[in-house]
């Protein structure tokens, strides 16, 4: 990890410009830096993501494993996250020319967990409620991210990745896992599938 740790630390010089830019540009707009923070307080410990699937599961019991899914999905990429941070240890963004809006539990950029935990989620909740939520919430998430000034544009993309293979790692073992099959479920589990 050494090698990926050097990459990030060499391209954060020509990451500071983009995140300039945003906050110079999105960043100024009367509600970006407070619809960031909430969106920031939404994804802390993807605990967002972990009321929605709660709520979902209780509101529609018919597809209640389907909602417990986006919270195991969200918890799941969340963890992998902050273990990536650990070992790669990116500083976060520290330049002059960026303006840091909010506080931080930690001093490590890469994954942005926000963006993970946005892409599990999201991807999930789409898939229940046939609704745009990875293309319409990720991308909002992620420009939250560089309006506070707390990520790299590549920490971004990282944590959405992380978060888009760790929702269909859960969306395919879904059906073998008995908390998380939906009801009538249960036979096309036996018989393979999980749809």
């Amino acid at each position: 990890m050494s090698s990926t740790s050097d990459l990030l630390t060499r391209s954060a010089a020509a990451e500071v410009p983009v995140i300039a830019a945003v906050q110079s540009t999105v960043g100024t707009l009367p509600a970006a830096v407070p619809v960031s923070r909430a969106m920031s307080h939404f994804g802390e410990h993807a605990l967002g993501w972990l009321a929605v699937a709660g709520v979902g599961a209780a509101a529609d019991p018919d597809r209640r494993g389907r909602w417990l899914s986006v919270g195991v999905a969200a918890f799941g990429a969340h963890a992998a996250s902050v273990v990536i941070k650990r070992v790669v240890r990116r500083p976060r963004p520290d330049d002059p020319q960026i303006t840091v809006g909010v506080g931080t539990p930690s001093r490590l950029s890469f994954p942005s967990s926000h963006a993970t935990g946005a892409a599990a989620g999201a991807l999930l909740v789409g898939r229940i409620t046939g609704l745009p939520a990875f293309t319409a919430v990720v991308p909002a998430m992620g420009i939250s991210r560089l309006v506070l000034g707390v990520h790299y544009p590549t920490d971004v993309l990282g944590g959405v990745a992380l978060g888009t293979g760790v929702a269909v790692a859960v969306d395919r073992l879904r059906g073998r896992v008995p908390l998380l099959r939906d009801r009538g479920d249960k036979g096309r589990a036996q018989a393979g599938g999980t749809r």
